[in-house]
């Protein structure tokens, strides 16, 4: 494989000022790829580390090309910005990431309506309408490829009657994408990925016992080599699956995941059995 191999490539990614979404824009940064980073984080949270400025400036510093987009995936025009801007600063749109999320857990009887639209607006509706205003330029690239941060279907009663509200809203988000592999078949190559355990992000550590979850949660990091695999697969073979990180990783001949932590059992990830 080549040392740069998704140079010249241009990635659009939601949710990408921390966590997951950043982790995904370093990886393909490293690689070779344009980023365009699209989140609300303009300023500093009082909770939460980092902004969409200072994603950038991470990925400049590490030798990458980043643009900042400061937008809401649940507003269109923002979507559209972000997909506009790709196309102005870098010629195009090669990948499409969907990982900006929300999540409430909470039992059905105390769930606040606010909180279940909130979901269903981030998880669903920023799903379709970031893919939308990305497929233009998507269609247009020889090797395209949407990502969608969304588990494998997973139909037990476990992971169904847990959070009814939040296991929709991911589903969805799964569902959406396995319909458009079809949709676009021969022409976009569409995937979800999933952690196999938890992964150290700020969600994790706000959780009640966060700092010991923390200890058992692996680095964003494997979330973000293992899409960068999948962006390096030949688009037309690559369609259709629910990928799981570690899965993704020992496939393509990593034999070790030590180095992303974890400790020796590492907390499984929600909806996998």
């Amino acid at each position: 494989m080549p040392a740069y191999p998704l140079a010249g490539r241009t990635m659009v990614v939601s949710g990408a000022s921390r966590g997951i979404g950043l982790a995904i824009a370093l990886a393909a940064a490293a690689r070779g790829a344009n980023i365009v980073l699209m989140a609300k984080t303009a300023q500093p949270h009082p909770k939460l580390p980092g902004t969409v400025h200072t994603a950038v400036a991470e990925i400049e510093a590490a030798g990458g090309k980043a643009v900042a987009v400061v937008g809401d995936v649940r507003r269109e025009d923002d979507v559209r910005r972000a997909a506009r801007t790709a196309v102005d600063r870098f010629g195009g749109i090669d990948i499409c990431v969907n990982n900006a999320g929300a999540i409430a857990v909470e039992p059905t009887a105390s769930l606040p309506a606010k909180r279940f639209d909130l979901m269903q607006e981030i998880n669903v509706r920023g799903t379709f309408l970031l893919t939308q205003a990305c497929l233009p330029a998507l269609r247009e690239a020889p090797e395209a490829h949407v990502l969608t941060i969304s588990p494998p279907l997973n139909l037990s009663p476990r992971w169904l009657g847990a959070h009814p509200a939040y296991t929709q809203s991911k589903y969805a988000m799964t569902l959406l994408s396995l319909g458009w592999a079809t949709e676009f078949a021969g022409a976009i190559a569409v995937n979800c990925l999933w952690p196999q355990t938890y992964i150290a992000t700020s969600a994790v550590a706000n959780m009640a016992d966060g700092s010991a979850l923390l200890d058992s949660a692996r680095d964003p990091r494997i979330m973000g080599d293992a899409a960068a695999e999948i962006f390096c697969r030949p688009a037309k073979y690559t369609t259709g699956n629910c990928f799981v990180d570690a899965e993704v990783l020992i496939e393509s001949g990593v034999r070790d995941l030590s180095g992303y932590g974890g400790g020796e059992r590492p907390i499984p990830d929600l909806f996998l059995d």
